[in-house]
């Protein structure tokens, strides 16, 4: 259990003792400083250094202006006067050993990362765009190709101490050296040097080569860790623990009943609250998670008010479910909202390790069998629309043939690419009809199937030349999602694959994964409105077989050129082109079979809750910028809503 206020092994502060005009040179020197601070923080500028013009601002944009000057008071979509106070609970699933979120070791517990904070953070009303936070300001050259970082000095980790270059420089390492395996290995081929140029001031230098265009905001937002709690206390990053590293966010950890509960509550210290890019958030005094073994009990769980905010994913319990006294009374108000953000990328996904996925025919003819027509009338209730793209629902995404432009990066790749990708439309997903069976996709399946050397036996089941049968295993830790994978199982066995959907718990799914030791799984593919290096850990060749991202085993030269070549876009224009390029590519090598997307967000609380009115297009930040109502939720207790 990890103990509010665990002391620091020698950092005991020594006493300093000042004559009354030291103190006062003291006072008049730091003024001094700060107000230098804020002139230079007001608007961004670049000055003469090394014969190089530095850029000195208090944010960066990959392309284009920021939206918010250096003097902003607060972001546009929050209430700066939101009250403080309350509680919001929500659910997760399954359980969690641990709460270290950046090692492979045990399952982190839900918002394990919220005790850490960065040097720069974005906001949810722009793309591209980063601005200080525990930095007051950073400076650049116009290249990129290094980066300083002015720290706050009042910045400070929950214990009180200050946040230091030191802090900053050791963090980068410790991820560097025990971080995610796929993360350190594309920050070890961005990064060239993390150096301590004072108490506050640290630099980054970037390798030659590699396109810098988002690592300075990268770099900026790695999480900052205690070095000196690390080292007090004992560390190894890389195994799980139960007690957090010290952080210096808006929440510490209250309590925790291990696998079942955690509870966050608001810093009262909290070094941070009053800056800008967080004034009108963290509003509430309490962060609470209850954990579920499945869907459905978690749900039975929101409706006697053991949790109070629910993001609802289940399309039938949203058509259906959500009829019980308490939604009647108006005591639980059910809301679609808005949600302009990018699809999840949510899809099944081959493993590519597999020798029976090796032929694209393969996938493909897998891909025909899933009936997404189907399925959206008779279970999910028309809520949602089909996922084509990698980057769908915007502009990234590749559509018609290729242009100009596109082709110029596509023709020398050509040997390298799938078929089609020059000279036709990218890849659409299968359309069906409307019984679970569409016998022209079966037809189109089964052809694809008898020319991969894959033909039906007398017992109905396919087999390669060497006698294997054309094995398929849905690995799945959901009971909810049994009803989408079930009918997908008879369609595949109606084209003689011997397909199964195999439960396992969630410790199971987790250990499987890692250890890539599945067929078919259900994964997220979230790309961003402006993908960076990301893109190797999802999809590069080098990361394949330590990516937890990378869960298909993709080693694609095409794709890694192409890669390259979306890091290296000098302008949006050059971006949409070769993330176009890139998605086609993608579509084409047929590793996934897309599932759904909807535009809003399906949620349902308990009404003690409220939001702006005008919410920001990329997030729904029910934890960030909702407040708490004490007066409605008086009300809900009062009539036994809540307990």
């Amino acid at each position: 259990m990890f103990r509010q206020g665990n002391p620091r092994a020698g950092t005991q502060a020594k006493a300093l003792v000042l004559t009354e005009g030291a103190a006062r040179h003291r006072r008049v020197i730091r003024a001094m400083c700060a107000l230098m601070i804020l002139l230079l923080a007001l608007v961004p500028r670049a000055h003469a250094q090394d014969g190089q013009d530095i850029t000195v601002a208090h944010g960066i944009s990959t392309f284009g202006d920021l939206r918010y000057p250096a003097d902003f008071e607060h972001l546009d979509y929050v209430n700066p006067q939101a009250p403080k106070g309350g509680e919001m609970s929500v659910w997760a699933f399954g359980g969690f050993d641990s709460m270290n979120p950046y090692t492979i070791k045990g399952r982190a517990g839900a918002l394990a990362s919220i005790f850490f904070e960065s040097l720069m953070e974005s906001t949810a009303d722009e793309i591209g765009a980063s601005y200080c936070l525990v930095c007051s300001t950073l400076e650049y050259p116009k290249d990129r190709s290094w980066v300083i970082f002015n720290i706050r000095p009042e910045a400070r980790f929950a214990d009180g101490t200050p946040i230091t270059a030191e802090d900053v420089v050791f963090s980068y390492d410790i991820l560097l050296e025990k971080g995610l395996p796929d993360f350190r290995a594309v920050l070890g081929q961005q990064v060239e040097t993390a150096t301590v140029l004072g108490p506050l001031r640290v630099r980054y230098d970037f390798k030659a080569g590699f396109p810098t265009r988002d690592l300075p905001a990268l770099v900026g937002g790695l999480p900052i860790f205690s070095k000196a709690f690390y080292e007090a206390n004992n560390r190894d990053f890389g195994e799980s623990s139960l007690e957090p590293l010290l952080g210096s966010g808006a929440y510490v950890l209250d309590r925790m009943d291990v696998g079942q509960t955690l509870v966050y509550r608001r810093n009262p210290d909290w070094w941070g609250r009053d800056l800008p890019m967080n004034v009108g958030r963290y509003n509430f005094e309490r962060l609470r998670v209850e954990y579920y073994a499945d869907y459905n009990a978690a749900f039975e769980g929101f409706k006697g008010g053991s949790y109070t905010f629910r993001n609802e994913a289940s399309s039938i319990l949203w058509a259906t479910g959500y009829d019980f006294p308490a939604v009647a009374a108006g005591q639980v108000l059910k809301r679609e909202l808005p949600d302009g953000s990018i699809a999840t990328g949510q899809s099944f996904v081959f493993n590519l390790r597999r020798p029976q996925f090796q032929d694209p025919r393969v996938r493909e003819a897998i891909g025909l069998m899933f009936n997404f027509e189907w399925s959206n009338e008779k279970l999910f209730y028309g809520l949602y629309e089909r996922i084509n793209s990698f980057w769908e629902n915007t502009d990234l995404a590749a559509t018609g043939l290729p242009s100009p432009e596109e082709e110029a990066l596509l023709r020398p790749l050509a040997d390298l690419l799938p078929s089609g990708v020059l000279d036709q439309p990218p890849v659409m997903a299968p359309t069906s009809g409307k019984r679970q069976l569409d016998r022209g996709n079966l037809r189109r399946a089964s052809n694809l199937l008898d020319e991969a050397g894959w033909p039906v036996g007398d017992d109905g089941i396919r087999r390669n030349a060497q006698g294997e049968k054309l094995r398929v295993e849905f690995l799945n830790d959901s009971q909810t999602f049994d009803r989408v994978i079930n009918p997908y199982v008879e369609n595949l066995r109606a084209l003689g694959v011997d397909a199964m959907n195999t439960r396992v718990d969630n410790a199971q799914m987790t250990n499987r994964e890692r250890s890539y030791d599945f067929d078919i799984i259900t994964d997220s593919l979230g790309m961003t409105y402006i993908p960076g290096s990301e893109l190797k850990q999802y999809f590069g060749s080098e990361t394949a077989d330590i990516s937890t991202f990378n869960k298909m085993g993709l080693k694609s030269e095409a794709v890694d050129r192409l890669t390259d070549a979306v890091l290296s876009a000098g302008s949006r224009a050059e971006l949409v082109t070769a993330t176009h390029a890139l998605d086609r590519v993608l579509r084409a090598l047929r590793f996934w079979v897309p599932q759904w997307y909807k535009d809003v967000h399906t949620v349902a609380y308990y009404d003690m809750y409220e939001h702006p009115e005008n919410m920001p297009p990329f997030a729904l930040g029910n934890l960030d910028f909702w407040w708490f109502n004490a007066d409605k939720a008086q009300a809900l207790r009062a009539a036994g809503a809540i307990r």
